[in-house]
């Protein structure tokens, strides 16, 4: 634990966590309904990052937390190889900086693509549902169509015929 603790409170690592942790307080008050998750799109416009069309508040915290992990992994693996001070420790942990931002940076551009069909730009529009096709899935149908009239009506194949009453009795 202490291994973990050392590697995510030290450069480049660090400056990744408390965005990170930033970003979870963010959906933990999202999740008890104190804050939305567009709260910030007014604020940025990710689109000329190719982060566009979600909203801001996922992207960052996707890209954060990528980064993150990126960053924790590279830490956990170059330590036991970089020699402990000197330029060569500065220079791999800012290339870790710099490999970590990068790398999260395409995963995110490539997930967020992914998520921006469930997350319409207008808060009103949604995508066609089952229901708005016209069928009915588990509802209780009460008409002279239902038990087989349409049916019927379909292999007669006259459009002024009218179906037959439900039987109601069977």
């Amino acid at each position: 634990m202490r291994t973990f603790l050392e590697a995510a409170t030290a450069f480049p690592t660090f400056l990744f966590t408390v965005p990170s942790l930033v970003a979870a307080a963010f959906w933990l008050l999202v999740a008890v309904g104190a804050a939305g998750p567009r709260t910030f799109d007014g604020d940025a416009d990710l689109g000329k990052w190719g982060l566009g069309g979600v909203p801001v508040a996922v992207a960052f915290s996707l890209w954060t937390g990528l980064a993150w992990f990126a960053s924790l992994g590279a830490a956990f693996l170059l330590d036991p190889v970089v020699p402990s001070s000197g330029w060569a420790r500065a220079s791999a942990r800012l290339g870790v900086l710099a490999a970590a931002s990068t790398a999260s940076w395409c995963v995110t551009r490539a997930l967020v693509r992914r998520l921006r069909p469930h997350h319409p730009d207008e808060p009103g529009a949604t995508r066609p549902r089952l229901h708005d096709r016209g069928v009915l899935a588990g509802a209780r149908v009460e008409s002279p169509w239902a038990r087989g009239g349409a049916e019927r009506l379909a292999r007669s194949g006259r459009r002024d015929a009218h179906p037959q009453p439900c039987d109601r009795t069977a």
